[in-house]
């Protein structure tokens, strides 16, 4: 596993495409945004995406 991959969190979370039912969603990435961005790239814009974090979940605000 190279260092870029060691800094990677996981981030899971649920893509709604119009009607459909949702799609569980894994991602490994740096940070939330990019998360969302990998999903957007697979998917495309315009859907609704819920991700989270265990560990930034578990932070306080």
């Amino acid at each position: 596993m190279g260092d870029e991959e060691a800094r990677n969190k996981e981030y899971v979370g649920i893509l709604w495409i119009g009607d459909a039912p949702g799609i569980r969603l894994c991602v490994f990435a740096a940070s939330a945004l990019e998360a969302r961005a990998l999903v957007i790239e697979e998917y495309g814009e315009g859907h609704v995406i819920t991700l989270r974090n265990e560990d930034d979940a578990k932070r306080p605000w």
